[in-house]
């Protein structure tokens, strides 16, 4: 009687540990589980921790609650301005109501990757290249918003997302290149004229005052010779002053003057020649005869 009791307990505590062993489930800290008992949802969410199932009659199913980071494959589309690029991205998400997760959609994970391309593909037909390069912040939050939607009534939330790399033809880069070249040269160019026209308006300040004192003009040649001389140069060619070239041409200017206001020498007189005196004197001419005169026969 006794061993049949002994042998009774043991089959007992055999079966005991054995459902235990098939009942029993661990869920981890960052785990929801979600039980199918004969196919119907159970209500309740088992937490973090030990719990048990049925054996054979439920079905656990475990639904991390961590974000995903989930790569979007690089996506080939034509922008609105006709430029062919191609774009690829990344979705970060989490479930946030484990039981639509597991009941709403059959594999959450591969639908919101499907997603997340058409949605990529859709952004890059509606915007225009200068957005999809220079607005991606703009871009984002669309594409953020296309996604959540639909994955709201998955359980998942979508987080962020972010648009990665967006890749160009090599004619599109070397265009792009040129008009970045032009646009700086044009900016240097402008620069240079505004420097031209301020530099020029105080030269002409610095002119008008020069010309009502002479004395700063020399001033302002010795600080051009002493800025010459502090680059150790071997050979320095100092002009000649303004002043000094002024008093030369007011000397040219007065030596033919003076020149001309000099009295002339008197010619002296020229000695008698000796012909002259020993010719004789010629006779004076004789009188007109004139009309009083008779005419005797």
């Amino acid at each position: 009687m006794v061993e049949e009791l002994l042998t009774a307990g043991a089959v007992a505590g055999s079966a005991v540990v054995v459902y235990v062993v098939a009942a029993a489930r661990v869920v981890r800290q960052y785990e929801r589980g979600v039980v199918l008992r004969l196919g119907r949802l159970r209500e309740n969410i088992r937490r973090p921790g030990f719990t048990m199932v049925v054996p054979a009659v439920d079905r656990l199913h475990k639904v991390n609650m961590q974000i995903v980071t989930m790569p979007v494959p690089a996506q080939e589309g034509i922008t609105r301005d006709n430029v062919t690029v191609r774009v690829d991205a990344v979705v970060y998400f989490k479930v946030v109501d484990p039981a639509a997760a597991i009941i709403a959609v059959e594999d959450y994970r591969f639908a919101v990757s499907q997603m997340a391309q058409t949605s990529l593909r859709s952004i890059i037909g509606k915007s225009d290249l200068d957005d999809l390069l220079s607005n991606r912040e703009k871009l984002n939050q669309g594409l953020e918003l296309m996604l959540d939607s639909p994955a709201i009534g998955w359980g998942v939330q979508i987080d962020r997302v972010e648009i990665k790399d967006v890749s160009l033809p090599e004619t599109m880069k070397r265009s792009m290149a040129r008009q970045a070249e032009a646009d700086r040269e044009r900016r240097a160019r402008v620069i240079n004229a505004d420097a031209e026209l301020q530099a020029s308006k105080k030269l002409a300040e610095a002119a008008g005052v020069m010309s009502e004192q002479p004395a700063a003009l020399q001033l302002r040649l010795l600080q051009t010779v002493v800025a010459v001389a502090a680059e150790k140069n071997s050979t320095l060619v100092l002009p000649f002053p303004v002043e000094l070239l002024r008093f030369l041409e007011r000397a040219a200017q007065q030596q033919p003057q003076q020149a001309h206001d000099e009295p002339q020498p008197k010619a002296r007189p020229e000695p008698p020649s000796v012909l002259a005196d020993e010719e004789p004197a010629l006779a004076e001419p004789p009188p007109a005869v004139t009309g009083e005169h008779s005419i005797r026969r």
